[in-house]
């Protein structure tokens, strides 16, 4: 698993049927900051997952990519490689609260 900011969504009208109804975001991963645990640092590439838990635009997501994306409640025959599995509440690094999903540390 992994964390991610939803930094949009994405629309496709054309795609396989076994996508058709399902929800598709952009996410950005974020990552601990090694010189500073105590923030996060945005990594270079955006993914785009199938949300399966109903993540909105600035949420912290945990998301699962691979084999184990299809896992998901009804992905099991779906051409999918990453999906939102939750959405974050508190994230913790080394005993230290560095974000919370109502903005305060």
């Amino acid at each position: 698993m992994f964390l991610a900011k939803v930094e949009g969504t994405v629309v496709s009208t054309k795609k396989d049927a076994s996508m058709n109804g399902r929800r598709l975001l952009l996410l950005r991963p974020q990552l601990v900051d090694d010189k500073d645990p105590s923030r996060f640092r945005p990594g270079q590439n955006t993914i785009v997952a199938v949300d399966v838990v109903g993540a909105g635009v600035d949420e912290m997501v945990l998301f699962s990519q691979g084999s184990s994306a299809r896992l998901a409640n009804n992905l099991k025959d779906c051409p999918v490689d990453a999906v939102v599995i939750g959405i974050v509440d508190t994230v913790d690094v080394l005993g230290k609260k560095i974000f919370s999903a109502g903005g305060g540390k």
